[in-house]
């Protein structure tokens, strides 16, 4: 893509919508970046590209936005606002941030969506490559912007992106060497007028323009993929907690196991995993269909298997106070999250519950909630609901 001299608005001045500006800026285009935020709320990023010399505007979005070549849209904003309402009827090209930085990404890009998992999986996927001595740089939904870190990637070097729904909803080209589906539940219903239809058709995008000589992996245990995902391109890999796969990898009486033309191998043992939890060992055997693939020695893996420190705000552990542990699970923004995570304790669980309500059907924790926790403290806008629902359980 040659953007030089292209007037590029952007729309969200946050950490894709910053990095986008920046790159924007380097190859020559000239950005405007317009957020409906109040200047105040956002002055730290305004600062940001006003050192820059990048014109901006907050509080609003004008006109001026439509005075662009294409538009590059951040994830918070919904496909139906009005001024990406305004751009459609006007035929100004809409894409996402991740679509504009693969188009100058001179390495191999392993994409991974889903609805739980994605962060676990990314970063894991990165540390096991660097471990083994590959290059692999981490961005996406996660840390650093993709924008961020495009330039810096070599030809023989690898991203691990985390790929949300939001940022699929707007590529044309972009081309991932692996893709990777971890699952699919409901979520962020809100966002897509309660169809999840909407939502399942948004993830799939990501591989919808790979090519066969590039990898497609996703969970065989999960109906909402096995029903829905068709003729792809892509060679196909799968990993499955409960069933042998033919190519992929699977878990077996404790064992980590990858399996292709005929030959099967054990990885390692579900206690080589520094992470806990079966929706951690899924996370860990999605890693394993990539990794060997490119050709990682098993001794390799299970070293950096045993060496990850996890990620910050997924079953954390915070401390141990008056035989009291403490953990921090505040990534778990939807109930297949919160699902997982009460499986992984047996101790009696006080739980800290709610926010944002996004269609959530607490049926399927129910029992769980029962069976584990003590006491729920119910917070944010969906307080109401939670208490409604388990009052009478707990």
């Amino acid at each position: 893509m040659d953007i030089k001299g292209k007037k590029i608005s952007i729309i969200g001045a946050v950490r894709s919508g910053i990095g986008a500006a920046k790159l924007a800026q380097k190859l020559g285009a000239i950005p405007f970046v317009s957020d409906t935020a109040p200047e105040e709320k956002i002055i730290k990023n305004l600062q940001v590209l006003g050192s820059l010399g990048i014109d901006y505007e907050a509080g609003k979005h004008t006109d001026r936005v439509l005075e662009s070549d294409f538009i590059i849209t951040s994830p918070g904003v919904p496909s139906n606002s009005e001024i990406l309402t305004k751009c459609f009827e006007k035929g100004i090209p809409v894409i996402s941030e991740l679509e504009f930085a693969a188009q100058f990404c001179k390495g191999k890009i392993i994409a991974i969506t889903g609805t739980n998992g994605k962060t676990t999986t990314t970063t894991l996927t990165a540390h096991t490559l660097n471990a083994a001595g590959i290059k692999c740089h981490l961005a996406g939904n996660i840390g650093n912007a993709f924008s961020e870190v495009v330039l810096d990637v070599k030809e023989e070097d690898f991203v691990a992106l985390e790929v949300s729904s939001f940022q699929l909803d707007y590529i044309n080209s972009f081309q991932p060497e692996y893709s990777l589906i971890l699952n699919i539940t409901p979520d962020h219903l809100d966002r897509y007028n309660n169809d999840i239809e909407k939502y399942i058709s948004a993830k799939l995008n990501i591989y919808k323009n790979q090519q066969a000589s590039q990898h497609l992996i996703y969970w065989d245990d999960d109906q909402y993929l096995l029903s829905r995902i068709s003729n792809p391109a892509a060679s196909v890999m799968t990993f499955s907690t409960k069933y042998k796969i033919e190519k992929g990898a699977y878990y077996e009486k404790g064992n980590l196991k990858y399996r292709e033309k005929g030959r099967e191998e054990t990885i390692c043992t579900d206690e080589d995993l520094s992470i806990k939890g079966m929706h951690n060992i899924a996370n860990a055997l999605a890693v394993i269909c990539v990794v060997k693939k490119l050709g990682l020695e098993n001794n390799v893996i299970k070293s950096a298997f045993k060496n990850f420190k996890g990620v910050e705000h997924r079953l954390e552990f915070v401390r141990e106070l008056n035989g009291v542990k403490f953990i921090n699970d505040s990534k778990a923004t939807n109930i297949d999250s919160v699902w997982y995570a009460l499986q992984s304790f047996k101790n009696p669980i006080r739980l800290i519950l709610g926010g944002k309500d996004k269609g959530n059907d607490y049926t399927k924790i129910l029992h769980l909630v029962k069976k584990h926790v003590k006491q729920i403290y119910a917070i944010g806008s969906s307080s109401q609901k939670i208490y409604d629902f388990f009052s009478k359980a707990v």
